[in-house]
C-alpha cells in the first residue's frame, strides 16, 4: 500500500501544473483512474501494477527520467512505464501507429496497465470530448484505440470486455 501511496503522490507532484484534453479537469485523475480500472474492473491488486498505473505517463509527459522511476519504485515498475512511453520525437500519426504494432510485445503488467489506459481515456473522450475534437475526430481516436486492444495480448477478459462494452454504447449513440 504504501508504494502505490507513494506513487499516487509522486505522479500528483509531476502532473500538478497540467490538465486533460477538455482543458479543465486536473491530469491526475486520469492516472488514478487507470489504476482505479485495474483495480475495481480487472481485480488486480498488486502494488507495482497499480503503481506503474499511476506512474504510467510521467516519463512521456513531465520531466520523470526512467532512472529516476527506477531508484523511487523499483525496476519492474520503472521497466512497465518504459514499455508504455511513446518517443515523443516521432510524429503523432507515427507514435500511434507504434502504439498499435507494439501492442502484441507488451509485457503482461505493461498489457494491463494499457487497456486500463485505453478504457479510461474513450470514456473521457465519450463523456467530456475536447472542445475542439468533431465527431469525426472523437471515432478516429475510439478506433486507434480498438486497433491497440484488439493487438494486444489475451490478459484480463474482465478488461476487455468493459472496453468493448463502451465502445459498442459509444457507436450505438
Amino acid at each position: 500500500m504504501n508504494l502505490v501511496l507513494k506513487a499516487t503522490q509522486f505522479s500528483a507532484l509531476k502532473h500538478r501544473n497540467q490538465r486533460r484534453k477538455d482543458g479543465k479537469t486536473p491530469y491526475i485523475i486520469h492516472p488514478i483512474s487507470v489504476a482505479m480500472i485495474l483495480a475495481e474492473i480487472g481485480g488486480i491488486d498488486d502494488p507495482e501494477i497499480l503503481s506503474a498505473a499511476l506512474l504510467h505517463d510521467t516519463i512521456e509527459d513531465t520531466d520523470t527520467s526512467a532512472h529516476e522511476l527506477d531508484k523511487e519504485f523499483g525496476s519492474r515498475v520503472r521497466k512497465i512505464v518504459e514499455e508504455l512511453t511513446d518517443n515523443n520525437q516521432l510524429t503523432f500519426t507515427q507514435r500511434k501507429q507504434l502504439q498499435i504494432d507494439n501492442a502484441p510485445h507488451l509485457s503482461k503488467d505493461a498489457t494491463l496497465v494499457n487497456i486500463a489506459d485505453k478504457i479510461s481515456n474513450v470514456s473521457d473522450v465519450i463523456k467530456t470530448p475536447p472542445p475542439e475534437w468533431d465527431q469525426k475526430r472523437c471515432n478516429e481516436y475510439a478506433d486507434r484505440a480498438e486497433a491497440v486492444i484488439n493487438n494486444c495480448q489475451k490478459v484480463n477478459q474482465d478488461l476487455e470486455n468493459h472496453f468493448f462494452e463502451i465502445l459498442t454504447e459509444y457507436r450505438k449513440a
